[in-house]
């Protein structure tokens, strides 16, 4: 493979091509890894385009919604014989475009290949910050991270001493949500699939509890159990049956922020919700958000975060995998519960 800071080389560029639109469950074979043999790391002179070698990819729930065929206002869809898409960090190996220049750091979207010719700088940051581990930035320090400072404190507005449960509490979001609480002075109680992901979220993370929902044969009653006063805020990632549950056992004036449901992604028809009249009687408020809505916070959620890592004070968890031909497995784990944290596809780590 050719280094990329050679001018004009000519490399193979690797890359995993969507076949066809999904319906039911996600497969391997969906997706194929294959080569393109003559890709010159150059950019065109007449382009603002900017070329990257990336160097981590982001396995995230979402990217399961981009598989279908029905049109997504915030994600898009995946186009058949075309590389998958997602969040990466890459290397600037050439760029036309003045905001980026060759040799920077970068994270945003980016195509699952080794190298991308990305046309526009929209939502791609620079990496101003090295001394923090570079797949972070889609991770802590990227999208999952800016979802989870969004989500919780703009849209569910959290007060010390409130009492917040988070789903897939040992994913992504869900870990740093439920160590936010705690910097709030909540009461947290996460659910997660495993038991090795409960024991996780309460001796790594810090959460008071956490339960195994596949375990609890009636959520309502577990949730009673774990909330005998009921819920304040719950941080939804799940959707389905725990939905249900959760607003039966809502507090007045709770607040439920939704920020995803993978429980529903591989349903042709999703489950439905019967317990509604509760949002009336609890005057609860449910929201959902993006976390495009936040890239203006970018740069405050950093000054936010950055010190908390660097002291230890907010922990976070990776699963990684190495070789974008091991990236199409990895995703496909995501809808089984397979990976134990952030799950990372790395490429060519610096």
């Amino acid at each position: 493979m050719a280094d990329g800071s050679e001018k004009n080389a000519v490399v193979i560029n690797k890359k995993v091509i969507f076949k066809d639109y999904v319906s039911g469950f996600p497969k391997e074979s969906d997706m194929a890894v294959t080569v393109d043999e003559n890709l010159t790391l150059k950019v065109a002179g007449d382009s603002k385009g900017i070329l990257v070698k990336n160097l981590y990819l982001s396995c995230d729930p979402y990217m399961r919604l981009s598989m279908t065929n029905r049109s997504s206002e915030i994600f898009g869809t995946y186009t058949p014989g075309a590389p998958i898409t997602g969040f990466g960090v890459g290397k600037v190996i050439d760029s036309r475009n003045p905001e980026f220049k060759e040799g920077d750091l970068v994270w945003g979207l980016t195509g699952w290949e080794e190298y991308s010719l990305l046309k526009s700088s929209e939502g791609l940051f620079k990496i101003h910050h090295t001394d923090i581990p570079l797949s972070y930035y889609i991770g802590i320090l990227g999208m999952p991270g800016l979802t989870a400072y969004g989500g919780f404190y703009e849209v569910c507005a959290p007060k010390k001493g409130e009492y917040v449960l988070v789903s897939a509490a040992s994913g992504a979001v869900g870990q740093l949500v439920g160590q936010f609480a705690k910097l709030m002075g909540c009461y947290v109680v996460g659910s997660a699939g495993t038991q090795d992901k409960v024991e996780l979220l309460k001796n790594k993370f810090g959460f008071d509890d956490a339960f195994n929902y596949k375990e609890e044969p009636d959520l309502n009653a577990a949730l009673k159990r774990y909330f005998p006063e009921g819920i304040d805020i719950y941080f939804e990632n799940v959707g389905g049956k725990m939905l249900d549950a959760v607003i039966l056992n809502m507090r007045v004036h709770g607040r439920i922020a939704v920020c995803g449901m993978i429980s529903q992604y591989n349903r042709d028809q999703p489950e439905g919700v019967h317990n509604l009249m509760s949002i009336v009687y609890k005057r609860v408020r449910i929201e959902g958000f993006a976390t495009v809505d936040y890239y203006p916070q970018y740069s405050k959620f950093l000054d936010f975060i950055l010190p908390y890592i660097r002291e230890g004070k907010v922990k976070y968890v990776e699963d990684i995998v190495e070789g974008l031909e091991n990236g199409p497995a990895a995703i496909i784990g995501l809808f089984s519960g397979r990976n134990v944290g952030k799950q990372v596809v790395v490429i060519a780590p610096q």
